[in-house]
């Protein structure tokens, strides 16, 4: 045992060291760029940046430094806050290899999700990738449509017979979760988690829930500790370490990810035994077979074997499509559900499209969805104010010099539009202040108007080339590691808001509702455990 920490001391020691010289190089560097002053010397800003409620610092970074930001870290590291919109594209595009998701992202996403997409790098990445989008093609989302509809109908069901004698308080969060949840299960997965017909949510809902509260709170520390902790002995001693340190938060999330990973290696068990059987056993199951998972294991069964993904990467990308896709749609739709009951006259309006596009009853399909331009509008601006991810995090991989597209003022008065980065330093992307971002936006860049996307946008939005893959946004980012899933997550929202929106009316409770920014954010009221009051009632 002796031995043992002698070994764990000198890595220590060697990481710190070199962890330190960083510090001091980038302190050096980009001490010049202005920023907001560090409340701490051990821990900088992260404590502000991190903070579930660090709206009004975030704010405050878009609205006070410019485009690119100095942040302090641990111990005065110096770290970038950006959202300017030619470094946007060139950390994101332009130079994609060389800005690399930080290694505690990776090793955390690989701790909690497997070798799936989010914690691969570099060729890996892209080799998983081509072999996702095939699946994730228009062709395949209009078959989707049929089962986005047949799971929305349950929703629509469940709270028609508790609305039925009265308007009723109920937690739409819950609901959008437990729905969310189990129109990835059937579209995604060919697996069905939740009838939807009960007051009852399954175990797993609570852990998908809890996730990003849950990990939120352990980031500022997993950032330093986890990359050096992950080349420390196997897994096995490694969850001894952490069943032994006395670290409530770490504990729960430890708990939560287990059910997530128990639960994914389950449902890749049914499938594959399935796939074994045979066309008639594919037929038998949920979505028959044109689910995303069924389809990934058939591709890849084909494939080279050079181009073939192994078995702890297909259960790392079912993992990471439940995790990912239940927690970023249940979180845009409570959103809109939240601004449409603070906007009835909105609501109202989009009731009557959603109305006029049905016909005697039929459900819309897949082209009247995308023809419907309300609905869309409400879309894309609550995604645009209201970003379900308020930032992601890059790492330098090399010394490079960062362009911006406005000249950054320095702390010493000089102007510049390159700003020399140190290998090594953290770069956080605002998705947020991008969004909000009065130069591009305009100076009503805080209102929700769903009316701005009914008319031609502003000149500055064309002239910004924001790299973002929808709607000149970065809500679902850009570049090489946009998010796959974009396109699946529309539709799902069409689809569930057509079907609520349309037979329901929804108003504020009585109840104090915040948002929680965490890793994805959350409603909850006055801080408690993520939820969301709204008064339902029929709508005639």
């Amino acid at each position: 045992m002796a031995s043992l920490i002698q070994v764990l001391l000198f890595i220590a020691t060697i990481w710190t060291a070199r962890w330190l010289w960083g510090v001091l190089s980038s302190r050096r560097i980009l001490n010049n760029i202005p920023g907001p002053r560090s409340p701490s010397l051990w821990t900088g800003n992260l404590k502000e940046l991190f903070n579930v409620n660090g709206w009004d610092f975030h704010h405050e970074l878009g609205e006070k430094y410019g485009g690119v930001v100095r942040i302090d870290g641990l111990l005065g590291e110096k770290q970038l806050y950006v959202f300017d919109p030619k470094s946007l594209h060139q950390l994101l595009v332009k130079d994609q290899d060389i800005f690399e998701e930080p290694p505690y992202l990776t090793c955390g996403a690989r701790v909690s999700l497997g070798e799936g997409i989010l914690s691969a790098l570099g060729e890996q990445h892209k080799k998983q990738r081509k072999m996702l989008n095939p699946v994730f093609s228009a062709a395949h989302l209009r078959q989707m449509v049929p089962i986005f509809f047949g799971v929305g109908k349950r929703l629509r069901g469940a709270l028609e017979s508790r609305v039925q004698n009265g308007p009723k308080e109920l937690d739409m969060l819950l609901w959008m979760t437990r729905t969310a949840l189990e129109l990835v299960g059937q579209a995604g997965l060919g697996y069905s988690f939740d009838p939807l017909d009960t007051d009852e949510s399954p175990p797993y809902i609570q852990s998908v829930k809890q996730m990003q509260v849950a990990t939120h709170k352990i980031v500022p520390a997993a950032k330093y500790i986890l990359p050096w902790a992950m080349t420390i002995g196997s897994p096995k001693f490694r969850r001894f370490i952490v069943g032994i340190v006395p670290w409530k938060n770490l504990h729960d999330a430890r708990d939560i990810l287990d059910t997530l990973y128990s639960t994914a290696v389950d449902i890749y068990n049914s499938k594959k035994a399935a796939l074994e059987a045979g066309d008639e056993a594919v037929s038998a199951q949920i979505a028959k077979g044109k689910d995303i998972i069924s389809i990934l294991m058939k591709d890849n069964s084909n494939a080279s074997s050079t181009e073939r993904l192994s078995e702890d990467e297909i259960i790392g990308q079912l993992n990471t499509l439940i995790v990912a896709a239940t927690d970023t749609t249940s979180s845009a739709l409570s959103r809109t559900l939240h601004v449409l009951a603070q906007y009835p006259d909105v609501q109202e309006k989009l009731r009557q499209e959603i109305r006029s596009a049905q016909q005697e009853g039929a459900d819309v399909s897949y082209d009247q969805l995308n023809s419907m331009v309300y609905l869309d509008a409400i879309c894309r601006e609550t995604l645009r104010l209201y970003p379900p991810a308020s930032f992601i995090a890059r790492t330098a991989r090399k010394d490079v010099a960062l362009t911006t597209s406005t000249p950054v003022t320095t702390v010493d008065g000089s102007t510049i539009t390159e700003i020399p980065v140190p290998a090594g330093t953290e770069i956080f992307i605002s998705i947020l202040a991008s969004n909000r971002n009065p130069a591009v936006w305009g100076p009503d860049c805080l209102e929700w108007k769903p009316k701005r996307w009914l008319s031609p946008l502003p000149q500055s939005v064309a002239d910004a080339h924001l790299p973002g893959i929808y709607s000149n946004l970065m809500s679902f980012s850009g570049g090489g590691r946009a998010c796959i899933g974009f396109k699946f997550s529309q539709l799902e929202m069409k689809v569930v808001l057509c079907l609520l929106v349309e037979r329901f009316k929804f108003s504020l409770s009585d109840k104090n509702i915040t948002w929680q920014m965490s890793g994805i954010t959350v409603p909850s009221v006055d801080g408690s455990q993520p939820q969301l009051p709204l008064n339902v009632e029929l709508a005639t």
